[in-house]
């Protein structure tokens, strides 16, 4: 079955779709957290939207709103826990993780058989979506835009030095708060596309492959963003066409590009060129 004919289906259609917005929102949060040396940030929301989600499930609530309550109140934990603690952010975002990763499998294993939707938050499935899943996908992709097209300058003085931010005047907890909080939601609608346990790829391997050819801010953004979307895209593709699980191919086809972008950068070789000199 060739594209054409796939297009004809609505799911199809669908998951096109949700492959740009996915591609879009994760990507362009990427850029802040590969830069603020924050990666393990994906893997702790993802798995505390996960938990919210399954807890959800098994006291019959809807599982998108618990996740997103959830993966947001440890979004507003992260920033005091690190602030308070003087720890690095990376060590309290492995301590949110272990325990929300504990109770979402926790949740999983209290829930009766079968266990598929449960099962369907951790893996994902792009092919499955609907339209309410893609509305709600398409807000906070555009509310995520629009907020740091407004915020543009606050969050770049942030994501350079927050001490610096600070010093000029920069509310720099409130402008950090709402990172976090726009990572937190921008993985919460996403669970069902990629699935908890693999969403951390497409936020941070198509920034970390688009920081291979460019330094400047705004380039780093478009092409984050191009690199998520193909990701998404070609990942979808190799799904559909040898019926593969859509969430690994979508994971894989981003680590293939972040490997091919190291393998040709350019500043692979201004460096191998500097050293040879």
């Amino acid at each position: 079955m060739d594209i054409l004919e796939l297009w004809n289906f609505a799911f199809f259609r669908n998951a096109v779709l949700a492959s740009l917005l996915c591609g879009i929102g994760c990507s362009v949060i990427g850029v802040f957290i590969v830069n603020m040396r924050i990666p393990f940030i994906g893997v702790a929301m993802s798995h505390a939207a996960m938990a919210g989600a399954v807890f959800a499930l098994l006291l019959g609530l809807d599982p998108l709103w618990c996740g997103f309550g959830l993966a947001v109140g440890v979004s507003f934990l992260i920033g005091p826990l690190a602030d308070r603690s003087r720890l690095d952010p990376n060590i309290s975002l492995g301590i949110i993780f272990s325990l929300s990763m504990g109770l979402a499998f926790l949740g999983i294993g209290l829930a009766p058989e079968p266990k598929n939707e449960m099962m369907g938050l951790i893996w994902g499935n792009i092919l499955l979506l609907s339209r309410q899943d893609l509305i709600r996908m398409s807000v906070v992709t555009l509310a995520g835009l629009f907020l740091i097209a407004l915020f543009y300058k606050e969050f770049k003085a942030v994501m350079f030095s927050r001490a610096l931010a600070a010093a000029v005047g920069i509310r720099e907890r409130f402008v950090y708060y709402l990172l976090l909080v726009l990572c937190g939601a921008t993985v919460t609608v996403n669970l069902d596309t990629v699935g908890g346990l693999m969403l951390f790829s497409m936020i941070v391997n198509p920034a970390a492959a688009a920081y291979q050819f460019t330094y400047r801010m705004g380039r780093l953004f478009i092409l984050s963003a191009l690199l998520g979307v193909f990701s998404a895209g070609t990942g979808l593709l190799f799904s559909s066409f040898f019926d593969l699980p859509s969430g690994a191919c979508v994971v894989i086809s981003s680590s293939a590009v972040f490997g091919l972008a190291v393998l040709v950068s350019p500043k692979r070789r201004q460096v191998g060129h500097v050293t040879a000199l």
